[in-house]
């Protein structure tokens, strides 16, 4: 008999495309080739739990979209944590006056205003008032009743531990890239002085201070990706500040991305924070040489492979920058990613976990 699973996920899962998404999609695709039945759900939607062995949760940093059906199911949950620390952004890296707000509510309460913000702009839906008791308990209570928890790397639940002090048991499921797009290289000529940025265009990924990094560079600056929503002004920014040799491209599918990859140098994303960063290891997989922040756990993926700088640092920006420009394309890390950060890595590895977690039921 099948193994039946319900993935739940943010309820704007369609409408605003991020790396969960991506990991969603995916995952769920290779786990139908394991003969696993995945139906994925948003938060938002009914429900028929008895239909289900299992509930797959995603984003802790939510925890309002998880109340409400850890009460109602009555079947054991997994959680893919993706737990993103947003202080350093928040009280750094943002205006003066969310900066000042953020350091005065500090870093729980201050999901929990984000999270009421979108509920009052009806860009979300919280569907159980247990929330309104706060983010951190809500967190912990996501937490307390996993049958396990699934962070992308050892990091990730270091930082979940020492944030919330619950130790639970744990499997790690790296991120992954798609071996079907990503294994041959398209036939287009790199340009040597192309800097590529995947991603949404927002605060957190710092597309702005990049831009400025690269003004008199005499690179060719070429960012791809859409802001979410409530950040448009931020994009208005990058477009208002871009010099002359910034190109800003729309969302684009996977399918034309691996163009763009495979065509460009370097690919940098200095973020504040990033749980893994697809799209660098997207592009490592098409060879690029890579700049990524240090904010995350962007090292338990990309150290020894990359040129590390600080969000907030202008000069290591720009000195990532000249490092990887100036370094030759090698495939040493494009086939490391092959052989350990694949989404059919990522889905055996998550079906052990599911295995795992259903043998409390015995």
């Amino acid at each position: 008999m099948k193994m039946k699973v319900v993935f739940i996920v943010r309820s704007t899962f369609d409408s605003v495309r991020g790396g969960d998404t991506l990991q969603v999609l995916c995952t769920a695709r290779e786990l139908r080739k394991l003969d696993v039945e995945v139906d994925i759900k948003k938060a938002s939607e009914a429900i028929r739990y008895g239909d289900y062995d299992l509930m797959h949760l995603f984003n802790l940093i939510r925890p309002a979209d998880h109340l409400v059906h850890i009460a109602r199911a009555g079947i054991p949950y997994v959680l893919s944590t993706i737990y993103l620390d947003y202080s350093r952004f928040d009280t750094m890296g943002r205006g003066w006056l969310p900066n000042f707000i953020f350091r005065s509510t500090g870093k729980h309460h201050a999901e929990y205003l984000k999270t009421c913000y979108r509920m009052m702009k009806r860009q979300d839906k919280i569907m159980s008032l247990a929330y309104f008791a706060g983010h951190q308990r809500a967190v912990r209570k996501v937490l307390a009743g996993a049958r396990l928890l699934l962070p992308n790397s050892q990091s990730e639940y270091n930082r979940l531990m020492a944030d919330f002090g619950i130790q639970k048991d744990f499997m790690v499921i790296p991120n992954g890239i798609d071996t079907g797009l990503f294994r041959f290289f398209p036939d287009v000529q790199r340009d040597e002085n192309q800097v590529l940025c995947v991603g949404q265009i927002y605060g957190l990924k710092n597309q702005h201070r990049l831009i400025e990094a690269t003004r008199d560079m005499g690179v060719k600056l070429v960012i791809i990706g859409k802001p979410p929503p409530n950040h448009h002004a931020y994009f208005d920014y990058c477009k208002k500040i871009a010099h002359r040799n910034v190109a800003f491209h729309g969302f684009m599918p996977q399918e034309q991305l691996v163009q763009f990859y495979a065509r460009s140098k370097v690919h940098a994303l200095p973020s504040w924070f990033e749980t893994t960063g697809l799209s660098s290891l997207e592009a490592g997989a098409m060879a690029c040489n890579l700049v990524v922040g240090t904010g995350g756990d962007t090292r338990a993926y990309f150290d020894g492979h990359a040129s590390f700088c600080d969000a907030q640092d202008l000069a290591c920006i720009r000195k990532a920058l000249e490092t990887e420009l100036h370094k030759p394309n090698t495939h040493g890390f494009r086939n490391y990613i092959l052989s350990h950060f694949t989404w059919e890595h990522a889905a055996r590895e998550t079906y052990a976990a599911y295995l795992k977690a259903l043998d409390h039921e015995r």
